[in-house]
């Protein structure tokens, strides 16, 4: 549909009248190139576009993928005769935990996120997605902390503790070098990069969807990306607390998983895993969604059950917060607990089963298409339809007891993870292929690919199955002949090679077309339905259009040509910058033009330096590590600085009637939804943490003080709730003061909550220090300083927000029409007083009622 600039602005029509486009001034498509083109030379490491970051993060992704799998192969060859010395235990070990976590951490999730990246903005027919240089950020500090990783290999440093990385073999006493270290701070560092590309994914599909596109029309796949990285912000905080604990207890021996102190190993296995399973589902749901968005294509057909398979998506993100105690069923937790927890990893079956019903069923009701994509889905459907039945199996106590820890977990693992994820993004690579460089990959060489794949991976792992059954204990590096897993060894080997002449075929493929050879792809080639395959450009698509169903361009052949000529939304720059319409979460009514920030030499620097800084704590150079992190923080503000420019122009004509104005604040805002879904993932961090100190008490409540011996008085208490409460107050006043333009008291009520921010982290770490307590003496005075530490960073966090909008004030850059900068910096502050006052009841008061 086109909206005409006489229709009413207050209502979409569900008509499509015939499109008239409305005269534009000359050279607007020119003017767009100008300001979305791409900087030259080595200044191209300083561009934003997604097109470009998100290419450089799929291939990167893809890189980290090829050097684990090499890995993985020469583990097979160790494995493939009995009594093998081609590695030594060492090596294996920092081998296997390499080639688990690169492929784990550094490809399964960076892909999918990636490749969301790239192709988001087009199924939402948007510009880009709302923070592009947070996602430039994202994508140097993921590029630069995982060569660091990889090259730990080379010195013989890699961490060697499993990609689980369990303590107490990974804490001080077992692990004394810096191998684990490099897991926990690198992996930690480049979890926080997943966020950040996950704050990026829930703010762009929710605030800029094409007008008209409300919920119920939303691409499944934008459904699946959002279930996703609301996954991510629920579940990637539990391994970040849990690696800062473990990494806090190697460096000051605090006892948070040592048994003789009041600790529990399990309780890594709590937190870890409360990440781990999830993250499998936060691998498949993407890879599911792409599956979704090509099987309706390629039948020529629209999908069975749409809105049953959008159900079944967020039911799986449910499900899966369910199951983590699915891995420890062997570890003696209570009867009544595995009854759950069986229960729930057998009741995540039945979404991803309607998945794969609505999938088959739409194939059998069309025409299909027989391409390369297409025999890869079919290879997913089978691989991972097997993977989910032997996941129902392990699902079964007893079963789980006596496969726990086999091979057969292994090729269970393998089965969902390759042919639930590496077979749809394969599919992928070759359906959406010509949105890159407008050429088709190779229908020969990928149907060699695609065999070889498939063939070679069930070669590979299905006899783990049997060898696992036959009693082959994971983890092993070696094993005596007379056990009878010879021959199964030799062909998961044989297998595994085969497997990885496919990959190769498919990179061969892909240079090739990057390269300039292949046959070049029109528009369309697949005939598909939906928005990605409209005219793109570097500005991406020349006007957004008005969106009336789930298949647009089915519905409404002409609108390429509509689009290309300028007869939809935002046909040109009105405000001569790079920029894209943000519409309302729900109904996807226009709300305001949002500019969007261009070119820049602070994410690649920020990303370098940040990498830095860890790599420098690795190594044990703290003191030398803050040079890298004040110049990654410092980078940050000089490109933040530049962002906020108010409404620095009148309000603006988009097309079909609507005039929106080029700047708000408040919960309109995009930044303020970033902020609050930051601010989600930071409380799920601090309730791992009160889950930390509950859990710890359960288990060893003989080192925690009881009727108030060994805890500071009550006055300690009162006085660190005043103060807190004083902070907030103070940010509540200085918010009137904005509101009024009255600027000398914004800046008292900014430093008066900073006072009171640091008087009050001061006056609790002074209660707990005069009492005695040393942090390594037990787990209580660890958890303890822990939750006294975690308000501190907050507490630095605030010191660099609040210094940052008392140098806007001072500027003239705040006022009533200009706080964007002042209301995150109000979100965050008032959390932190909420979050510190929650921690002083909790240390105060628990202990003292807990009896």
């Amino acid at each position: 549909m086109t909206l005409r600039s006489d229709e009413p602005r207050d209502e979409f029509s569900d008509g499509r009248p015939t499109p008239s486009p409305v005269p534009r001034p000359e050279g607007e498509e020119e003017r767009l190139r100008r300001l979305w083109r791409l900087p030259r030379g080595i200044a191209l490491l300083t561009a934003v576009n997604n097109t470009k970051v998100g290419v450089w993060y799929i291939a990167t992704a893809l890189l980290f993928f090829l050097i684990a799998g090499v890995l993985a192969l020469v583990m097979r060859l160790q494995l493939a005769v009995p009594d093998n010395d081609l590695l030594d235990h060492d090596t294996y070990n920092q081998f296997f935990t390499v080639h688990g976590t690169g492929m784990m951490f550094l490809f399964a999730v960076p892909i999918v996120e990636a490749i969301g990246v790239f192709l988001l903005p087009s199924f939402l027919a948007a510009r880009d997605l709302p923070f592009p240089r947070l996602s430039a950020f994202a994508f140097w500090a993921y590029f630069f902390g995982g060569i660091s990783f990889f090259c730990s290999l080379i010195f013989g440093a890699a961490p060697d503790g499993g990609w689980f990385m369990y303590p107490p073999l990974t804490s001080y006493e077992y692990s004394p070098g810096i191998n684990a270290d490099f897991w926990l701070l690198g992996i930690g560092f480049i979890e926080i990069s997943a966020i950040a590309g996950a704050i990026e994914i829930v703010v762009g599909i929710l605030r800029t969807r094409p007008p008209g596109m409300t919920l119920d029309k939303l691409p499944i796949y934008a459904w699946s990306m959002l279930v996703m990285a609301g996954m991510i912000i629920f579940a990637f905080p539990a391994v970040i607390v849990a690696t800062a604990l473990l990494e806090i207890e190697r460096a000051f021996h605090w006892p948070f998983f040592i048994a003789d102190k009041g600790g529990d190993p399990l309780l890594w296995q709590h937190l870890f895993w409360f990440f781990g399973h999830p993250e499998v589902y936060i691998i498949f749901l993407p890879a599911a969604g792409l599956v979704s968005m090509m099987v309706p294509t390629l039948a020529r057909r629209p999908l069975i059950g749409h809105d049953f398979v959008v159900l079944a998506l967020v039911g799986t993100g449910f499900f899966s917060f369910g199951l983590w105690v699915h891995h420890m069923f062997a570890t003696g937790i209570p009867s009544l607990s595995l009854s759950f927890f069986s229960a729930a990893s057998m009741a995540v079956a039945v979404p991803s089963g309607i998945q794969v019903f609505a999938w088959i069923a739409t194939l059998g009701a069309g025409r299909v298409q027989w391409t390369v994509a297409t025999r890869f889905l079919f290879g997913f459907l089978f691989i991972f339809v097997l993977g989910g039945l032997t996941g129902v199996m392990v699902a079964v106590v007893p079963f789980d007891w006596q496969a726990h820890d086999s091979y057969f977990i292994v090729a269970h693992l393998h089965y969902v993870l390759i042919g639930g994820m590496v077979f749809p993004v394969f599919a992928g690579l070759y359906h959406w292929w010509p949105t890159l460089n407008g050429r088709l990959l190779s229908e020969r060489l990928g149907n060699w690919a695609f065999w070889l794949m498939f063939i070679g991976f069930n070669v590979a792992f299905f006899p783990m199955h049997i060898s696992g059954l036959l009693g082959m204990p994971r983890r092993v590096y070696t094993y005596p002949g007379d056990l009878g897993w010879n021959l199964l060894n030799m062909v998961s080997t044989v297998g595994a090679f085969v497997l990885a002449l496919g990959v190769l075929l498919v990179l061969v493929d892909m240079a090739r077309s990057a390269l300039g050879w292949g046959e070049k792809a029109s528009d369309n080639p697949w005939d598909a339905g939906t928005l990605e395959w409209l005219p793109n450009e570097l500005y991406a698509v020349r006007s957004i259009p008005h969106v009336t169903g789930l298949y647009p361009l089915w519905d409404n052949p002409d609108l390429p040509r509509e689009v290309r000529e300028g007869a939809h939304f935002l046909p040109g720059a009105p405000t001569d910058r790079r920029e894209t319409i943000v519409t309302s979460p729900v109904e996807a009514k226009p709300q305001y033009l949002m500019p969007l920030p261009g070119p820049h030499w602070a994410p690649f620097l920020a990303g370098l330096f940040t990498a830095t800084h860890f790599i420098c704590l690795t190594l044990k150079f703290y003191y030398f590590s803050l040079v890298p992190a004040v110049l990654a923080v410092g980078l940050v503000i000089w490109w933040l600085w530049g962002l906020d420019k108010g409404a620095d122009h009148p309000p603006q004509d988009v097309g079909g009637g609507w005039r929106v104005p080029v700047y708000v604040q408040g919960p309109k805002n995009h930044s303020w939804w970033g902020t609050v879904v930051l601010l989600l993932v930071d409380g799920t961090a601090f309730a791992c943490l009160i889950f930390t100190y509950l859990f710890l008490w359960t288990v060893s409540p003989d080192v925690w003080p009881t009727d108030g011996d060994g805890l500071p008085g009550l006055p300690w208490l009162a006085g660190g709730l005043a103060l807190w409460g004083l902070s907030a107050l103070a940010i509540g006043w200085a918010r009137k003061s904005v509101d009024r333009n009255r600027h000398g008291r914004v800046r008292i009520g900014l430093i008066l909550a900073w006072a009171a921010m640091v008087g009050g982290i001061l006056l609790d770490a002074t209660a707990q220090m005069q009492t005695g307590l040393v942090g390594a003496a037990s787990a209580y005075g660890a958890i303890t300083y822990m939750l006294v530490a975690w308000q501190g960073f907050h507490v630095a966090v605030m010191t660099l927000m609040l210094g940052y909008t008392l140098a806007r004030s001072a500027a003239g850059l705040l006022h009533s029409e200009r706080r964007v900068t002042f209301d995150n910096t109000m979100l965050m502050g008032w959390y932190s007083a909420a979050q510190g006052g929650t921690a002083l009841l909790l240390l105060h008061l628990f202990p003292r009622l807990a009896i």
